[in-house]
This record gives structure tokens, sequence and C-alpha cells, in this order.
């Protein structure tokens, strides 16, 4: 402030609502409160109100209240609430001898100035750290025809939202954008929760082939390749999922008990002499997603989607091995229950 203003500017070098103004600008940049207008609007027309205030009101306490109660309704007019512009307006009243004898270029110089400067540089952070601010509309959000089509028969549209906000007659602290993707996603979540009558015991495949700890990689990788399949659960002696072991981490590990060139019998015999095949408990997986029969396959959806299963273990009452379910088995199970759905509803 000193540096654009002269070494002579009776002015504060920062006022202490710029504090609160930070942490709105940059904990929380996707608040409606946190935007440019809201700290710029509300911090001038805080300031003014309350040097008015403060020049027309002799007793401060007095004008403090007014002028507080002043700047909340200029803001609400202006829709640029933000809440620490309501320091702004007691700093204008009870700010001291400093404050007063700057008049209305309090206004300007400290209060345009730092808000004007923090906004630039929670935008130049925003920017270095791939946050999203000011925050606009995202590029998929879109309105009229377009939202309408993307709405379910039992679902809402953008405009739908607008207009129960602007019923409502208050403010809300999260961005309409935020605000409508998160109900659809309550939307969908309410959807699948009608998908609950089907079960992974319904879905999963009771063909089991499991390994134990104590068998060789090159005898699991050989039933992986007899079986066409993917993946192994790993059991001890009572069935109880131990592990899962997979072609990945056999492929991975070169746990074959031979290498590429050794084609003779007596030079895989030699190897395997050497150095024989490690055991599945040296390579398998010990962090396992597993189920109960009795799970709804809806809750599947999430496990296959964003933890990158592709093969789920289903255990019954017992905690045994009863089962297992892969992502073709999911999607067979919800569109079985899908079409179903459709034939009951017609």
């Amino acid at each position: 402030m000193h540096v654009l203003l002269g070494p002579a500017a009776n002015i504060p070098l920062l006022v202490a609502p710029m504090g609160a103004s930070a942490v709105l600008l940059f904990a929380v940049p996707a608040s409606p409160l946190a935007q440019p207008w809201s700290i710029i609007g509300g911090n001038i027309v805080s300031a003014t109100v309350g040097v008015a205030c403060a020049s027309w009101i002799g007793d401060p306490v007095g004008a403090a209240a007014l002028a507080v109660a002043l700047a909340i309704c200029a803001m609400f007019a202006l829709r640029c609430v933000h809440p620490p512009s309501g320091a702004v307006a007691l700093t204008a009243v009870l700010g001291g001898p400093a404050v007063h004898a700057l008049g209305y270029r309090f206004v300007a110089e400290p209060i345009a100035i730092q808000s004007v400067t923090l906004l630039c540089a929670a935008i130049v952070y925003h920017a270095a750290t791939g946050h999203r601010y000011p925050h606009v509309a995202q590029a998929s959000s879109v309105k009229g025809a377009g939202a309408s089509a993307s709405a379910s028969s039992e679902g809402f549209t953008r405009a739908d939202l607008e207009a129960v906000l602007s019923r409502r007659g208050e403010l809300l602290d999260i961005d309409t954008d935020d605000l409508e993707s998160l109900l659809r996603d309550v939307q969908l979540q309410a959807y699948a929760r009608t998908f609950n009558e089907l079960t992974c015991a319904d879905i999963m495949s009771r063909s089991l082939v499991a390994v134990s700890a104590t068998t060789r990689a090159s005898a699991a990788w050989s039933l992986l390749k007899r079986r066409h399949i993917k993946a192994l659960p790993v059991t001890d002696e009572k069935q109880h999922v131990i592990g899962i072991v997979t072609r990945a981490d056999l492929v991975g590990k070169r746990a074959f008990g031979k290498a590429p060139g050794l084609t003779s019998p007596v030079q895989r015999w030699f190897r395997r002499s050497v150095t024989p095949a490690p055991l599945v408990g040296a390579l398998m997986n010990v962090d396992v997603q597993t189920v109960e029969g009795t799970t709804p396959i809806v809750e599947l959806v999430p496990v296959f989607a964003n933890y990158g299963h592709h093969h789920i273990p289903v255990l019954d009452s017992q905690q045994r091995l009863a089962g297992m379910i892969t992502q073709a088995d999911l999607i067979a199970g919800l569109y079985r229950q899908a079409y179903a759905r459709q034939r009951t509803a017609a």
C-alpha cells in the first residue's frame, strides 16, 4: 500500500477483514460468497456505508450497529454478500483516528486496493494449483431442451432447480452448478437403490477354482490358462479367503518356473532344480475385497468403478468362499434386473 501511495500516506497497511476474505478466497473458492463480485462489491459497499454512518452518527455504538445492518441490506440488494464485509463496515466506524481522518478515501485507498490485490492473488494461486476460480458454470452444464433431455421422467431439470431456489428467497452457500451435480448424484443413487432384488449370491459364479498359499506359482499359472480365467482366490484349510492372485501378479514377477529359451525337458528340469517356482503365498495380494452373498448387487458398482477391482470373492454366512463375481457377472445381473423391471411396468 505504501509502495503505491508513497511513504507519506497515513492509511492502514492492512485491515483485519482481509484475513477473513483470504480464508474464503483461498480455502472455499467454490462458495458464492467468495466470488469476485462478492469481495469487490461487498467490501466497497460496506466501506461506503460504514464511513457514512461514522460521519453522520456521533455515538460509535449506534453508528456501528446501523453500519452493519445497512451493509447487509445493501449487499443483499446488490447480490454481493461477503461476510467479512460486515467487519469492513465496523472498521470504518471503530478504526480510530487514522481511519476517520481518511473519510471516504478509506473506501478507495485501503479497501478497494487491498480487495483487488487479494482477488488477483487468489486468481493466480488457483490457476497455478489447477482449481476452478472464479467459479463459473462448467461446460457440461446445459439448459433448456438439453437439460430436459438429460433428465429422467422422474428427475428434474436445471429450470426446476432455479425455480425452487428463487421461491426459497434465501442464499445458499453452494454454487448452483455444484448443487445440481450433487442432486443428480443423489438421483442416480436413489435409482440404483431400486435394484435391490438381486444379491451377489444370485449372479456369482459357483464353479469355484481356488488355490492354497503353498501352491506353486507355475501350477497356478497353468490353472489360469486351462480354465481361461484371470484370477484365483487363495484360501486356507477352512476355505477362508486369505488372498488373491492374478495373471498380472504372475506375469509381472516372472513366476512361471522357467524362462524363455529353456524349452527342452533337461533345461527346464535344471532350472527348477536351481531356482524353483515361488509359492502363491509369496505373490498373492492379501488386501482382498470380499462381499457377502446377501449383498445387493448395486453395492458392487462403486467397488468395481472406483477401486479398480475386477474379481471379487463372495463369502457365505460362515465367511467361507462361496463364489466369485466379475465385472461381466455384474453387468449381466443389472441387465437382468432392468429387463425384469421393464416387463413388470408393462
